[in-house]
């Protein structure tokens, strides 16, 4: 495979490789992970062929142009983050960045009120697991087309995950990837909690805005990686299997709910850290 294609261009060939070969075997796509770069491992074969994934290039507008006003803005709210370095919003910046089972599991733990574990929720955390890869590859085609440079490549400041720098510096940052991960497992959490969405959506709006925090994505491309994710999760609803995964995960969380579960994350220490700047872009 040609050693120049992007990460998630991967991620989907392999998994519709794997789909064909398994025959879409319902058990074997439960286990069956992707092989992937660091910051990834864990991730199972998404719900989604490659050729059923939304295509980002239709659903984004072009990546802002030079002297526009878009880029204006994008490059002040690079340089308001530069303020939260070392703080503890850059500490979780770097928490959400990390997307690797079993710590992404417990993100959004505490805007559910519930813990997120394949001890505690399995199905809710398989959904998860799967989730990922429909939502980060459906960025691809307009990441690929695009091929727009990342925040750190303009401003030549720190990111909050220097380990993944050389990889991201080849990686196209016009949408974010995480981005759509996050805010399409805030949708799909909402949904089977309805109690929490106001939490749970704000807890997403962090997760992407994160990027900016770490300095390894534009305001822009996190924008519109919710509008791909969006299109992404009502894909996800054709497929029965899905469907039937998800109802599994609502009946989890109600029971954990009931039974009192508390979540699996430092909520109050998380609190802490999402006020020291609810939002960049304000």
């Amino acid at each position: 495979m040609n050693a120049k294609m992007s990460t998630w261009k991967k991620l989907c060939l392999r998994a519709a490789v794997a789909t064909v070969a398994t025959s879409c075997a319902t058990l074997q796509a439960q286990t069956e992970t992707i092989a992937v770069p660091a910051g990834f491992t864990g991730m199972l074969v998404g719900y989604l062929a490659p050729t059923a994934l939304p295509n980002s290039l239709a659903l984004v507008p072009p990546a802002p142009a030079a002297d526009s006003s878009a880029l204006m803005l994008d490059q002040e709210i690079s340089r308001r983050s530069f303020l939260l370095r070392d703080t503890a919003r850059w500490a979780l910046a770097s928490s959400d960045a990390d997307l690797s089972f079993p710590h992404a599991a417990g993100t959004f733990s505490c805007a559910v009120n519930a813990p997120i574990s394949e001890a505690a929720t399995p199905r809710l955390y398989k959904l998860l697991r799967r989730t990922l890869a429909d939502l980060g590859g459906s960025t691809y085609a307009a990441k690929i087309h695009y091929k727009r440079s990342r925040p750190f490549v303009w401003n030549l400041e720190p990111i909050c995950t220097p380990k993944d720098k050389a990889m991201l510096a080849k990686d196209g940052s016009y949408p974010s990837g995480h981005t759509a991960a996050g805010w399409g497992w805030a949708l799909i959490l909402a949904e089977l909690s309805p109690a929490q969405t106001d939490a749970i959506v704000l807890r997403g709006l962090s997760f992407g805005e994160s990027r900016n925090v770490c300095n390894a994505h534009w305001h822009s491309d996190v924008v519109q990686a919710r509008n791909v994710a969006a299109a992404t999760v009502a894909r996800l609803h054709e497929q029965e299997e899905f469907r039937a995964d998800l109802d599994a995960a609502k009946a989890e969380l109600a029971a954990a709910h009931s039974k009192g579960l508390k979540p699996d994350r430092d909520c109050v220490a998380e609190a802490s850290a999402l006020a020291i700047a609810p939002s960049l872009a304000q």
